[in-house]
């Protein structure tokens, strides 16, 4: 398996596309439920496949990533060939990104002292889908990128 087997949350919410996946193996409803019970082996190796398609796509299309912790913002751009990372360092110790209050007064006062602000690009190291699913597991979330153009105007 690439990635990682899809949450039983997901599944459902999936179940239209899993049935389409399975039908396009010639497996329906019942064959499913028998496979489940007399090979489950084979079952988990087909929510594998299909967890490992759904992924492949997601990431496929995925432009923007950021990852927001106390003191630090790391807002990623996804690019085909390269990553670009605006990584934002809180120095005032009494506030924290992760209030909602403090994080309004940062955006309406980006330029404050406060902020430290580095820039970067590079080439992707491995696959670039494997490379954005590892930033996906360190926490990262996709987004639609609003706050990394907004900064990116903001710095440059």
């Amino acid at each position: 398996m690439k990635y990682q087997q899809l949450t039983k949350e997901q599944f459902t919410e999936l179940h239209k596309e899993f049935a389409e996946f399975l039908a396009t193996q010639q497996i329906d409803a019942k064959e499913w439920q028998k496979i489940k019970i007399e090979n489950p082996s084979m079952a988990e190796e087909e929510l594998n496949i299909f967890s490992d398609v759904v992924w492949e796509d997601v990431l496929t299309k995925t432009e923007y990533l950021e990852h927001i912790s106390e003191n630090h913002i790391n807002l990623f751009k996804c690019k085909s060939e390269v990553i670009v990372r605006i990584f934002i360092k809180l120095n005032n110790t009494h506030k924290s990104f992760l209030k909602s209050a403090d994080f309004q007064w940062f955006l309406k006062n980006p330029l404050d002292e406060d902020f430290e602000y580095f820039k970067a690009e590079k080439k992707y190291t491995k696959d670039r889908n494997q490379e954005l699913f590892e930033l996906i597991e360190m926490g990262s979330q996709i987004s639609k990128g609003d706050m990394f153009e907004e900064i990116n105007q903001v710095i440059g």
